[in-house]
């Protein structure tokens, strides 16, 4: 199969230090992706160059190439900022705009996009929050502000905000490591759900959960991918000796 998203000897810069060094993985639709590895190891810096966040970060630059359907992502043709509508983006702590109501945070997107249509941003919202495992617990709470919510409806928030502009594929950057467990497990169960209309690439410190949730999984070392496979593969019998010693226990 052709896949969705597809790097090519991507390198990642912060001035002189060299964070990421030539990954080349693919990324098959409708599948959840886990990056692992200790902290430092460039995971979360190889996520935010999907979605071109190190635009945003002085001295940083990204080299190779990394194709979105198809598409580069940094073609100089590619407008940032609708790029990073087909690119949604979940992170660590919920940040749902505080002052906005959870209606209007959800459709955020959609209004800056020019959309003021009030029946289409209702059956947005409605099916965003549905999506996100959250319209029975907020529908007759609309109106109220967003930061009114519990922590783990906030981040539940956050992803249905990411899902209402419909993007091709959702990066999440250890979206439960702020919750508690059972918020936890809401969010892995949807991940599941999700990964039906969207394709999923998380961070994670978790290696149980990304043996829980992800159909397969990315070994990265110090700037390294050193292993990317079908996650059971991965956990039960690596090919890399540096990944069994991280599975396994002995560092990280």
């Amino acid at each position: 199969m052709t896949p969705l998203l597809s790097t090519s000897d991507v390198n990642i810069f912060y001035g002189e230090k060299q964070a990421v060094r030539g990954v080349n993985l693919e990324v098959q639709r409708g599948s959840v992706n886990a990056l692992i590895g200790p902290s430092g190891c460039g995971k979360t810096t190889f996520l935010r160059a999907i979605n071109r966040m190190h635009d945003l970060t002085p001295g940083a630059r990204v080299t190779g190439q990394i194709l979105l359907d198809g598409e580069d992502v940094y073609g100089p043709d590619v407008d940032p900022v609708t790029m990073r509508r087909r690119v949604g983006m979940v992170f660590q702590k919920p940040n749902p705009f505080p002052t906005m109501s959870v209606f209007d945070n959800v459709v955020s997107g959609l209004k800056l996009a020019g959309v003021r249509d009030s029946r289409r941003l209702m059956d947005v919202a409605e099916r965003s929050l549905r999506g996100a495992a959250l319209w029975e617990e907020v529908k007759d709470r609309l109106r109220m502000p967003a930061t009114g919510l519990s922590g783990g409806q906030q981040q539940r928030l956050c992803i249905a905000r990411a899902l209402a502009v419909e993007p091709e594929i959702l990066l999440m950057d250890e979206p439960t490591s702020a919750l508690d467990p059972a918020s936890t497990a809401r969010i892995e169960d949807l991940m599941t759900d999700l990964k039906k209309v969207t394709t999923i690439i998380i961070v994670t410190h978790n290696m149980h959960q990304a043996a829980r949730v992800s159909d397969t999984t990315s070994f990265f070392l110090n700037g390294d991918l050193v292993e990317h496979g079908v996650t059971d593969q991965l956990f039960t019998s690596p090919r890399d000796g540096r990944t069994e010693a991280y599975v396994t226990g002995r560092f990280g």
